[in-house]
């Protein structure tokens, strides 16, 4: 068994983690993605409102997971952590929406928890999971 680093390029660079992190087995890869926020590429917050930083958050999530030779139907596991439960809440339909437009149909076990606040103050949401890739997929 072996650990593996991915940092895409297209994402902020880490500072102090990993985009995601590999345990490669025989029969695949069980990949730790780190919480991904909307930062852009150059490490700004983008969108001002929970569902457009919703959808950036979770594009950097999947970019990571995708970095690994993961999909979206790989992911085992999502955390969600919000500044505003009550407008998590509010706008939930719109999130799914945007899950299923991003992510497909299929549902990953998740949370969603309440946060004062995030690293970056402008951060509404951040998302992290557990996907596990396996073997004719993992690159």
């Amino acid at each position: 068994m072996s650990l593996q680093r991915t940092n895409p390029a297209e994402l902020a660079p880490p500072s102090g983690f990993s985009h995601a992190v590999s345990v490669t087995a025989t029969d695949g890869r069980l990949v730790f993605l780190a919480g991904q926020t909307a930062l852009d590429g150059a490490g700004t917050i983008v969108g001002e409102t929970l569902v457009e930083q919703f959808e950036t958050a979770l594009g950097n999530l999947l970019a990571a997971l995708a970095a690994t030779g993961g999909a979206p139907a790989h992911l085992a596991r999502v955390t969600v952590y919000a500044t505003d439960i009550a407008d998590y809440r509010a706008h939930a339909a719109e999130l799914g929406r945007v899950w299923k437009r991003l992510a497909g149909r299929d549902y990953p076990a998740m949370a969603v928890i309440g946060t004062v606040r995030l690293w970056d103050e402008s951060a509404l949401v951040e998302l992290d999971g557990i996907a596990m890739v396996p073997a004719e997929s993992a690159s």
